[in-house]
């Protein structure tokens, strides 16, 4: 089974995660392909303004050396989520945190909270709404090659991907780069990643993908700041009184 598909498994024991199940779709899927997602956005820094259009080799290299030099980063996020069966667009909005290496925290704020925290031991994923949460060891979440590399801040976009400039356009009508992303192997649980990366900052603002049901999952980020010296007590997380807690094995 695909490693990152089989890491899914971490929501199967959720009542709502059955009822709310879509013709095969889970809706706790794409938490995890946003931390894929999540592992290929470079935080921007001040530059300035590009005069002319960058080829993709030195493209890479400015996205590589932004990714390199950062240790942290905050981001607010907006999650568009079109699910194919039913022809309906679901939107979540929140603030993402990213600290090197193998620590995440997405927090949902809109239109429900939730909040799915991983560090190099664990991960949760609490739903307030249903006074839940869900356990597993993050290793498990480690055993793709391309994720681990990536989460301990030695990936290397050249060798992780197949990269081009998206046809027939590269660049959108301000000028940002348009990008496919293919994975080498195939570890990712999507085929491709299309993105768009700011033409004076170099971080990536939209990413996009689709899982193997046709569902789009598109993905803007907002604020980008880096190297904020985030705390540790972040990553950790300590499920309150009174929920039910489900301890997902492998």
């Amino acid at each position: 089974m695909n490693p990152l598909k089989k890491s899914c498994q971490f929501f199967a024991f959720s009542r709502l995660f059955n009822i709310r199940m879509i013709k095969g779709f889970s809706p706790f899927f794409v938490l995890y392909a946003l931390a894929a997602a999540m592992l290929l956005i470079i935080p921007s820094m001040t530059r300035a303004e590009a005069v002319e259009m960058l080829s993709l080799e030195q493209l890479i290299l400015k996205m590589q050396e932004i990714y390199d030099n950062t240790q942290d980063m905050k981001a607010k996020f907006v999650q568009e989520l079109t699910i194919q069966s039913i022809k309906k667009t679901e939107r979540e909005e929140g603030t993402v945190y990213f600290k090197n290496p193998k620590r995440m925290y997405w927090e949902y704020t809109r239109p429900k909270s939730k909040k799915l925290v991983i560090n190099p031991q664990k991960a949760w994923l609490y739903v307030p709404e249903d006074r839940v949460v869900y356990v597993q060891d993050a290793e498990a979440m480690y055993k793709s090659k391309l994720i681990i590399r990536f989460l301990s801040g030695i990936g290397k976009l050249q060798e992780d991907f197949q990269i081009r400039f998206a046809t027939p356009e590269a660049t959108d009508k301000s000028g940002n780069y348009l990008l496919v992303l293919t994975p080498k192997q195939a570890d990712l649980g999507v085929d491709r990643l299309n993105l768009t990366v700011d033409r004076t900052g170099f971080h990536i603002s939209q990413c996009s993908f689709s899982d193997a049901y046709g569902n789009l999952t598109r993905i803007r980020f907002q604020n980008i700041k880096t190297n904020n010296q985030l705390s540790e007590a972040l990553f950790h997380f300590k499920p309150p009184r009174g929920v039910e807690i489900f301890n997902v094995t492998q």
